[in-house]
């Protein structure tokens, strides 16, 4: 019975980082922390503007390669073109490993290998509309 309550109790206290559809389970705060590692190339908020990566305020439920002004990759193109659109999902698989997601990107980042900083990564991104307040 103990055992019961103890793996009941810590199922409660760990944070779920798994994807339901389309759902973000992340924690922004955190994922603001993980995104540094992509501030070199990419801005989001108030004033952001392109850098060598896009900005990325509004993201989801965009059009892959829709901003404005920026230079994708064919291949980002193409998907775009195709219909795909930034869902979580989409951007969990992206950020795992972009080049594995879309062959010849020209985005160089190697990816995030834990799916905990993903999740905080896609709530923080979450987080920032098209205005970018």
């Amino acid at each position: 019975m103990l055992r019961k309550f103890f793996a009941v109790t810590c199922l409660m206290v760990v944070p779920a980082v798994a994807f339901a559809e389309g759902e973000i389970t992340g924690d922004a705060a955190a994922g603001e922390k993980v995104f540094r590692k992509c501030k070199a190339c990419h801005a989001v908020g108030e004033g952001a503007e392109n850098k060598v990566g896009p900005v990325l305020n509004g993201v989801f439920g965009g059009a892959i390669a829709a901003v404005p002004d920026f230079g994708y990759s064919d291949v980002l193109m193409e998907l775009g073109a195709d219909g795909k659109t930034w869902t979580v999902e989409e951007m969990d698989a992206f950020l795992k490993k972009p080049r594995d997601y879309a062959k010849g990107t020209k985005m160089s980042f190697a990816g995030l290998r834990k799916e905990e900083d993903r999740a905080n990564v896609i709530a923080y991104l979450a987080s920032f509309p098209a205005e970018g307040s």
